[in-house]
């Protein structure tokens, strides 16, 4: 009596989505974190897109009089923001931990206002947020500002970064609350002007705010404003100092001329690449 072959087995999938997910997982990882040429290329053109999506930002106030365009242009922008932000929980090891971070709440903010224009126009002035995330992001100082040790650099970066997000974040916010019901209020370039105005303390008083809200904001922005500038000017004018981790008690910032840490006494070599 002959027995019956078994049924053969399934193959099982080359490919399976587990494995396809992990290896997409490892492609955007390598891109948004590794040190290589083309991962370093990669991250040079995010960051080009940032600064163009950043520029429409700063001009949506006028571009929203364009009518049809500007939302066509606003939700490509969504698209972009989406596939970007996306990417960057994948290449993150711990989504949990890249939910947490500050900058990622301010970046999905931006992305609910360019999802819903209309409704949180009004909060639009918010999107410059995304210029202080950029410039004090670990990504942008990984692929630009590993050429400087000078930290000089990074940190005039970072406070200008800090001065010009406060002056356009302040004009958006009067031109959303006060436009068309204050008469010296008409337009941006007007927000625009008493702001500088204000922060800058030169007070010509041709455009002021009414009541006492309007005080306490022209407060808050000269107090704000004069804190800025000086820690601009502190930036640039103090002696600088370059990043040298110490192998020690891992102090980062020395001296350029630095022969020994101060806060251990360990002997450091800081290279000197003029020599």
């Amino acid at each position: 009596m002959s027995r019956a072959k078994p049924a053969p087995k399934a193959e099982a999938p080359t490919n399976p989505p587990k494995a396809e997910g992990l290896r997409l997982r490892a492609r955007l990882r390598y891109l948004y974190h590794g040190t290589s040429p083309l991962a370093v290329k990669f991250r040079l053109a995010v960051i080009v897109i940032d600064f163009a999506i950043i520029g429409f930002f700063l001009a949506a106030p006028i571009l929203h009089e364009a009518g049809l365009v500007f939302y066509v242009v606003d939700y490509l922008i969504a698209t972009v923001l989406v596939l970007d932000l996306t990417a960057r929980a994948l290449a993150h090891t711990d989504i949990k931990d890249w939910l947490k971070k500050p900058a990622t709440w301010v970046d999905l903010f931006v992305l609910a206002t360019l999802l819903f224009p209309t409704l949180l126009f009004n909060f639009g002035f918010l999107r410059l947020l995304r210029l202080w995330t950029l410039l004090h992001s670990e990504f942008f100082w990984r692929t630009i500002g590993h050429k400087y040790d000078d930290t000089r650099v990074e940190e005039v970066t970072k406070a200008s970064a800090s001065l010009v997000t406060f002056v356009f974040v302040v004009t958006g916010f009067v031109y959303a609350t006060f436009r068309d019901s204050h008469p010296g209020i008409s337009g941006y370039l007007d927000a625009l002007y008493f702001t500088v105005a204000t922060l800058t303390t030169t007070g010509f008083g041709d455009i002021t705010l009414p009541g006492n809200w309007g005080r306490v904001l022209s407060i808050v922005v000269m107090l704000t404003g004069i804190t800025l500038f000086l820690r601009l000017a502190q930036t640039i004018f103090k002696p600088h100092k370059v990043f040298h981790p110490c192998p020690t008690c891992g102090l980062q910032k020395h001296d350029p001329d630095a022969v020994h840490c101060k806060a251990c006494g360990v002997v450091i070599c800081i290279p000197d690449d003029g020599a």
